[in-house]
């Protein structure tokens, strides 16, 4: 049922996107398999008009394995990080999987116009705006949170160096790294008169 519901909120975003139907075609008839751990594995796969999601073990030209997080950062387009740092693991035809993961990033639903399909559209872009006001406030909470309690730490408590004080050492420690190379340079030139006929 899940896969069903995905396989039906991918395809519901293709007809908005050229990008996304071209990417379609070239990938008909190839496929794509996801592992999770402990939870499964899925067969992504193009029609060339529409994408298939099923679960199977048949082969698959290309394949993703890592958890679910470390998948979803890398589905939606957030980073490649996963990949570098090993948390998913690519075997199979690399450009295959790459070229899927362009067509689902694509096809990435918007929550607001999903949420539109079941309370219409006035009430989805409230609630859009709601969430967004929400996630904005509470990073920037999160931000000044930080900010108060390094501003404590290097002030009241004297744990850490403020960043005055900071900047002023490594002002200075380049200053000093800079007078070494010159007087090494000298140095240097010292040695090369004294050894000279």
């Amino acid at each position: 049922m899940l896969v069903s519901a995905l396989e039906n909120l991918l395809n519901r975003g293709l007809p908005r996107s050229v990008r996304a139907r071209a990417l379609c075609a070239e990938l008909e008839g190839r496929r794509l398999a996801v592992e999770m751990p402990g939870l499964g594995r899925v067969l992504i796969g193009s029609s060339g008009t529409a994408l298939t999601v099923r679960r199977g073990e048949e082969a698959a030209e290309a394949s993703l394995s890592g958890g679910p997080l470390s998948l979803g950062v890398l589905g939606i387009g957030l980073s490649h990080e996963p990949i570098r740092r090993g948390d998913v693991q690519v075997h199979g035809d690399a450009e295959l999987a790459e070229k899927f993961q362009q067509l689902l990033r694509l096809l990435r639903p918007d929550p607001e116009e999903e949420l539109a399909v079941l309370v219409g559209d006035v009430p989805a872009h409230r609630i859009g705006q709601l969430a967004r006001g929400a996630l904005g406030w509470s990073g920037r909470a999160v931000a000044t949170l930080w900010r108060d309690l390094g501003d404590y730490a290097a002030h009241e408590r004297r744990d850490l160096v403020s960043a005055a004080e900071g900047e002023t050492f490594l002002h200075g420690v380049d200053a000093l790294r800079e007078d070494a190379d010159r007087l090494a340079a000298q140095v240097e030139q010292l040695e090369r008169r004294v050894a000279a006929p």
